[in-house]
């Protein structure tokens, strides 16, 4: 699948990695819910790490759609809140 995070870039990330980032991905759902703002912070950085780490990054002049689109590092709780869908920001 191909992840963009915006700001920085596409990754492909094989689907074998989606349940590690689904596991974030419900901790940053819980801790955006509760207004935990330390918490959405670290699990949003782990999360990116996650990807960063997880994915192969595309040449920045690739034209891939992206099937998925994570927020920017510094993007603030109403930012993320309006991307999410009732899966959180990756679906699954």
């Amino acid at each position: 699948m191909i992840v963009r995070i915006m700001g920085e870039g596409q990754v492909e990330v094989a689907d074998g990695h989606f349940p590690e980032l689904n596991k974030l991905d419900d901790e940053l759902l819980t801790e955006m819910e509760s207004g935990d703002e330390a918490g959405f912070r670290r699990t949003l950085g782990a999360l990116l790490d996650a990807v960063r780490r997880l994915g192969t990054p595309l040449p920045d002049d690739a034209l891939e759609p992206s099937e998925l689109i994570l927020p920017a590092p510094d993007a603030g709780l109403d930012e993320v809140r309006e991307m999410l869908s009732d899966d959180g920001l990756i679906p699954g």
